[in-house]
């Protein structure tokens, strides 16, 4: 079987332009659904930025709320409620808005605002510059140094900016796990000076923020909030409820699919043609090994490595290639938000495979439909 095997490869490799078609096609259709599948991962990496950066385990909502960005402010007697249920290592408010600030050059910025529980500071980012408690001094706000702070002018400690004609001074210049969406740049500050500058509605709470006392107690935790009105969901909830959002209410997530159905076709389509040219043509050779005692199992196993070494080999040059351009992207377009995750990998693998076991079984039947006498004849 090993002769067999490296026959096939001698066969497969000795024309090196049919070769390289056959990893051309199935380079091109992995790098595009690699390419697809990524930035869509990265949209709802970056659609979750809040969730994931302030990184409380429990979140409380109105049930209306579909994404973090979307909230629906709650009155405060709720955020009393929940602190009274059994389980409740501790409940704080978070407000989360938007907000338009005046630069120091006159220029206007939109931002995201997010307030933290003033006793606390619970969902604080992490300070490259400054200290925490900075933020308490008059007017302090902390920004958050992502692909969006130039917009801000890349700000200094000490930086002045105008607020819905408040004044606002940077304290703190902050580092976080994923930047957000929307490309616009994010402050913190205290969730006090948050609803006294910024206009709101009488409710103020964005959202509350729950930490359990243990696992067993999310359950009764979310029944107690539910009796209230409002929804108490895990981080992971939260965030698979962002997803399908975006998934399925957007028209993102379709034409995203139907790009990635697309390519899977152009790398079938390519690699099938090909690898039945190349079958053709080497007809006489697996004609000739069938006439000095090859078996009919034998012709398949050569198809078979044939097709699968081509299929792998243009599976690892398609995630090298598309690897090395988002990773040349990110570095000149900061605000670029694909990212490969295994899911990626997984799916790629597994319409790589489709594509290898389409190609051998058209190589496989015409194989085997083929008779020495045939070929000597001709």
């Amino acid at each position: 079987m090993r002769g067999i095997l490296k026959i096939a490869y001698k066969l497969l490799v000795n024309d090196s332009s049919k070769f390289a078609a056959l990893l051309l096609g199935i380079t091109f259709a992995v790098f595009l659904m690699v390419q697809m599948t990524s930035l869509f991962a990265g949209i709802l990496n970056r659609a979750s930025a809040t969730v994931i950066n302030v990184g409380a385990d429990m979140w409380v909502m109105d049930p209306a709320v579909q994404t973090v960005a979307n909230s629906i402010p709650m009155p405060d007697y709720v955020l009393d409620a929940v602190r009274s249920v059994r389980g409740v290592r501790y409940a704080v408010p978070l407000y989360s808005g938007g907000a338009l600030v005046r630069l120091h050059s006159g220029a206007y910025q939109a931002v995201n605002v997010l307030g933290l529980d003033d006793t606390s500071l619970f969902g604080r980012p992490k300070l490259i510059e400054g200290q925490i408690s900075d933020i308490f001094a008059e007017n302090g706000f902390i920004v958050v140094k992502d692909s969006e702070y130039p917009k801000m002018e890349n700000p200094k400690r000490g930086t002045e900016f105008e607020l819905n004609d408040n004044r606002g001074v940077i304290v703190g210049i902050a580092q976080v796990a994923t930047s957000g969406l929307f490309g616009v740049p994010t402050l913190y500050t205290t969730f006090n000076r948050a609803i006294q500058y910024i206009p709101s509605s009488r409710f103020t709470i964005s959202y509350i923020l729950v930490e359990p006392k243990n696992i067993n107690d999310v359950a009764r935790i979310k029944q107690n909030v539910a009796a209230l009105g409002y929804v108490a969901l895990t981080k992971e909830e939260f965030m698979k409820q962002i997803t399908n959002f975006y998934m399925f209410k957007t028209g993102l997530g379709v034409n995203l699919l139907l790009m990635t159905v697309m390519s899977f076709v152009v790398g079938l389509s390519i690699s099938g043609q090909t690898f039945y040219t190349f079958v053709l043509e080497n007809l006489e050779k697996f004609g000739a090994l069938k006439a000095i005692g090859a078996k009919s199992h034998e012709l398949v196993y050569m198809i078979l490595f044939q097709a699968s070494f081509t299929a792998l080999t243009g599976y690892g040059l398609g995630v090298g290639l598309c690897s090395a351009v988002i990773a040349l992207a990110k570095f000149r377009l900061p605000d670029y938000a694909a990212m490969i995750t295994f899911t990626n990998l997984a799916l790629a693998f597994f319409m790589v495979l489709v594509i290898a076991g389409i190609s051998s079984y058209i190589g496989v039947r015409k194989v085997l439909r083929i008779e020495p006498f045939d070929i000597f004849r001709g």
